[in-house]
């Protein structure tokens, strides 16, 4: 790639399932007047298979990860590049986690229910809200610290929060912590200064050193691969009980066992005061210094954004899990999506011209 007169002519096909973004493309035109640019509607064919006339120099996802195409021959029979929009997604997930957190944590559905009812809650019904514990102190572990992991940290170490970390590879120098994806400005953690601890390993015995860590609230982001498939399970659910912790999984649905999720849920539950008169949540007791409900076994909450399967079956009994939060699969919408997505495409653009290495770049053999 290059600007040259006598430079061959290169072609960059966009496959996408919305209307073609005219002032983007126009964008990249007019910085590569060399290059054909083509917009194919995704639904006319399968932008995977071989004689698609997808161009064998590099493909960019819009997604953050791969794992939809991994049984694809582009992914399984050829060395082209694969680029991932890593980075794109971390302003609006880490919103929605925290948004799901707090309808949790301070009883919103009781406080909207006495809204639709046009009732002032009287004293003697509001003995859930007076359990309200803020987030200062806590202590959030992130389950993946990459590009969404860091702007949720980012976001929790605002709200007075602690912060640890757990990565597949140790990171053991400063070089190391550093996020070399695709940020959006004033995001995130590049420099991987936030957690107060980091953690690694690809074996149970390291994940469950990193869960046994006084965990109030934990955040799911791992990419779903081979070994993170069912990652998480009754033995791991039984650590987090220690302080009652809170899931937030905006991964993938595979990477929890979801009938465990609904044991340890349904167990805490279980164990709640029975709910006052006018109140649409129970009480939970809490003490000072301890996980939010001392003494007592389960999870006290879920927010998931991903499920297994998708989409979820109308009968599936994660519907009714109790203090569970389910959404379907829509914490990375955002009216920014696809611009901020093509900015990743334009920064690797850039980076061939300039014969550097490309961003976001997939690495076969680990999945992601």
């Amino acid at each position: 790639m290059g600007g040259g007169p006598d430079q061959k002519p290169e072609h960059l096909l966009c496959t996408l399932p919305f209307p073609e973004p005219k002032a983007i493309l126009d964008r990249i035109r007019k910085n590569y007047p060399h290059m054909k640019v083509t917009y194919r509607d995704l639904s006319h064919q399968d932008p995977f298979a071989k004689d698609s006339g997808i161009p064998d120099e590099f493909i960019h996802f819009f997604s953050a990860g791969t794992n939809h195409v991994q049984t694809t021959p582009i992914y399984k029979e050829t060395t082209i590049a694969l680029t991932t929009s890593s980075g794109i997604h971390g302003p609006q997930i880490s919103e929605w986690v925290l948004l799901t957190s707090l309808v949790s944590s301070h009883a919103y559905h009781t406080l909207h229910s006495w809204q639709t009812q046009h009732l002032w809650g009287k004293q003697s019904q509001t003995s859930r809200l007076r359990t309200i514990r803020d987030n200062v102190g806590q202590r959030l572990a992130v389950l993946g610290y990459g590009s969404i992991g860091r702007q949720v940290a980012h976001v929790a170490k605002a709200m007075g929060m602690d912060v640890i970390a757990f990565t597949a590879s140790p990171r053991t120098t400063p070089e190391s912590k550093h996020d070399s994806g695709f940020i959006v400005p004033g995001t995130g953690d590049p420099d991987g200064s936030i957690p107060s601890a980091w953690y690694s390993g690809l074996d149970q015995a390291s994940l469950h050193h990193f869960l046994a860590q006084d965990i109030d609230w934990l955040v799911v982001s791992v990419p779903l691969t081979k070994e993170t498939h069912h990652l998480l399970g009754a033995p791991e659910f039984d650590i987090l009980a220690k302080r009652n912790a809170y899931i937030s999984n905006i991964s993938r649905g595979q990477i929890i066992v979801q009938a465990d999720l609904i044991a340890a849920l349904k167990e805490y539950a279980d164990n709640e005061a029975p709910v006052s008169e006018g109140e649409t949540e129970p009480t939970v007791v809490a003490e000072q210094g301890a996980g939010l409900g001392a003494g007592k076994k389960g999870l006290r909450g879920a927010a998931l954004d991903v499920t297994d399967p998708e989409p979820l079956p109308e009968g599936d009994p994660l519907w009714d899990a109790p203090n569970c939060i389910v959404t379907p699969h829509i914490s990375g919408l955002s009216v920014m999506y696809a611009d901020r997505a093509f900015q990743v495409l334009e920064v690797n653009l850039k980076r061939r011209e300039e014969g550097k290495g490309l961003i976001n770049e997939v690495d076969r053999k680990r999945g992601y």
